[in-house]
């Protein structure tokens, strides 16, 4: 669910939606989500002063409580 999320946001937000990337490696406690995207659009994503970055981070953490594990969202350029 947490993956879907994600990959949904940032195709809404980017002008390349086919180059969104979403893996999601899962450990014993916690779920790192890994975010690529065009170069060009890496600012979309991240946003003024990493707003958009922190409030995908939030509705991450909102998801996840029902996991009961903790996720974190790396963005990769």
């Amino acid at each position: 669910m947490e993956k879907e999320l994600i990959e949904f946001i940032a195709k809404k937000l980017v002008d390349s939606p086919d180059q969104v990337d979403v893996k999601m490696v899962e450990g014993e406690k916690s779920i790192v989500i890994e975010l690529r995207t065009a170069p060009e659009d890496i600012g979309k994503v991240i946003g003024k002063q990493g707003r958009i970055a922190k409030s995908i981070r939030t509705l991450l953490s909102a998801v996840s409580v029902k996991s009961g594990k903790h996720a974190i969202l790396e963005i990769i350029d």
